[in-house]
């Protein structure tokens, strides 16, 4: 087998945290491998040089790339940059073979990786603040929904009155907040698959409550096999105990095999899982079965039995309760994460009345389905949403459907190793599905696969362009041509894909979309 198709071996990390208490980060050598610009690597530098530690800050991108995150640091006059120092454009082996430990990002593979061999002793941000913090943990993790989920969840909170922060890979690093933290402040931490690895044999995630969001193939370029995929997903919550909480999908979904043969990862998972399991569906739960569903209208049901629930006030007498009714963001799909938010709100205390008075002024986050603009055009008024972080197909495809009738659809990007079909799938005429108006496809090879989909499914499509200001002229000429209407029409942009090369990620695509369409249709 080739070294690039060799799948990543699974390296277990020693129990517990290198730095006994923050205390002993005073004087040691750490090299923060990816400075980076989302704010984790930069995050921790300013973490271990205000508690006194030689920092070596060494990434790959030079330092033009990197001035943003360079500026802040060198900018910031509470520091003291007398013991920093940068490694820009290379990594040096003897950084990391001095060095007493070694912070990894998340994104970089231990396998096969010579600088990560020669480490002492290797940390991550997370394992950093689980071994420092006594916060309650609520962790979510999942291939889908994982960010509405979570930001739901801390608004709720935080429009309930906990004093709870929100971060991970949501690009908030929760060291920026850990001496906010005590046994009273619930910490809601998103965490991607590759985190989660970072935390392999440490024994120090054990959350209060764990999510795991829907289940589809992903970074399949990275894994090579579904089966590891999940198996990272997993140590959510591989050292929870009976009094914790986890919550799972219970509805099948074919999509999540992944060539598995698995019809549905929630049973994998509950039949493993040391803590209190409960369930959520998009149809009624089973009699006996715990957890939440929608019901016909859409409102969102929880049952909770008595005993889950005797640390909540004593008068709660019924078994299932109306805890979601109307929102304002769009979409099944996010209803499903909304769902989910509510069912932690409950188990954290608060009343049914309280989570469907506080969810339904959640207006959503920035890049997911994110209402943004609207101008005219003649007589027509259409709105624009940004959906930038959709980076699989099942998110694009769920995207096109989450109005209730045709948009103005732009997808396209770059290829992760993923099946593209779902996008074709979800929008071809078949009698169900929703057709968009208009199809724009921006340059990609994603792209190139979605394509042949599309063609063998008869399905027109624009493009392919080569950016983003191409594909609006394109657009902004179509819709100047398009015969008024009455009803405001929906343009949404979900690539359904990646962003290498055209873009730094999914955040700064939005933004440069958001931005251009304020340009094109001022």
């Amino acid at each position: 087998m080739s070294e690039e198709l060799k799948p990543p071996a699974i390296h277990f990390y020693p129990a517990g945290c290198y730095f006994k208490s923050i205390d002993d980060i005073a004087g040691k050598r750490v090299t923060v491998m990816g400075l980076g610009l989302n704010g984790g690597g930069e995050a921790t530098v300013r973490f271990l040089l205000s508690h006194g530690a030689f920092v070596i800050a060494t990434d790959m991108k030079s330092e033009a790339d990197l001035q943003t995150t360079v500026d802040s640091l060198n900018n910031d006059e509470t520091l003291d940059k007398s013991r920093l120092t940068y490694r820009l454009g290379e990594h040096r082996i003897e950084d990391f073979e001095s060095a007493d430990c070694v912070i990894k990002n998340p994104g970089v593979k231990y396998d096969g990786n010579k600088f990560l061999a020669a480490a002492k002793n290797i940390e991550t941000d997370i394992s950093l603040f689980l071994s420092f913090s006594k916060a309650p943990i609520i962790a979510v993790t999942g291939s889908k929904g994982k960010s509405s989920t979570v930001s739901a969840i801390y608004y709720g909170l935080r429009q309930s009155g906990f004093n709870a922060f929100l971060g991970g890979n949501i690009t908030v690093s929760p060291l920026t907040f850990l001496d906010q933290t005590d046994e009273t402040t619930p910490v809601v931490l998103e965490l991607s698959s590759w985190q989660l690895a970072d935390l392999r044999g440490r024994r120090l995630l054990k959350p209060k409550v764990s999510i795991i969001t829907k289940i589809i193939p992903d970074h399949q370029n990275f894994y090579h096999s579904m089966l590891a995929y999940v198996n990272d997903k997993k140590l959510i919550y591989a050292d929870q105990s009976k009094k914790d909480f986890a919550i799972f999908d219970f509805d099948s979904d074919p999509a999540a095999d992944g060539g598995t043969l698995i019809e549905n990862w929630g049973d994998v998972f509950a039949k493993e899982c040391k803590a209190t399991i409960l369930r959520y569906s998009k149809k009624p739960l089973p009699e006996g079965v715990l957890g939440v569903w929608q019901d016909k209208k859409g409102r969102g049901q929880a049952r909770l039995s008595t005993k889950i629930l005797d640390s909540l006030p004593q008068d709660y007498e019924k078994t299932t309760e109306t805890v979601l009714k109307d929102l304002i963001v769009p979409g099944k799909h996010m209803r499903a994460n909304v769902l989910n938010a509510a069912l932690v709100l409950r188990i954290m205390g608060v009343s049914p009345e309280r989570i469907i008075e506080v969810l339904g002024r959640w207006n959503g986050i920035e890049h997911r389905l994110e209402f943004f603009h609207e101008c005219k055009i003649g007589k027509t008024t259409y709105r624009f949403y940004n959906d930038s972080a959709a980076t699989v197909p099942e998110a694009a495809a769920e995207a096109t459907q989450a109005f209730g009738k045709p948009v103005y659809f732009l997808t396209g990007g770059t290829d992760k190793g993923l099946d593209l079909s779902p996008i074709a799938a979800g929008i071809c005429e078949n009698g169900k599905n929703i057709v968009p108006r208009a199809v724009y496809l921006l340059e990609g090879s994603a792209t190139d696969k979605m394509i042949a989909d599309f063609k063998a499914e008869g399905i027109p499509y624009k493009g392919v362009f080569a950016s983003i200001d191409d594909m609006l002229a394109a657009l902004k000429s179509d819709l100047e041509n398009a015969a008024d209407s009455k009803d405001a029409q929906i343009v949404v942009f979900s690539p359904g894909a990646t962003s290498f090369g055209m873009f730094k990620n999914e955040f700064d695509r939005g933004n440069q979309f958001k931005s251009k369409v304020k340009q094109v249709f001022a």
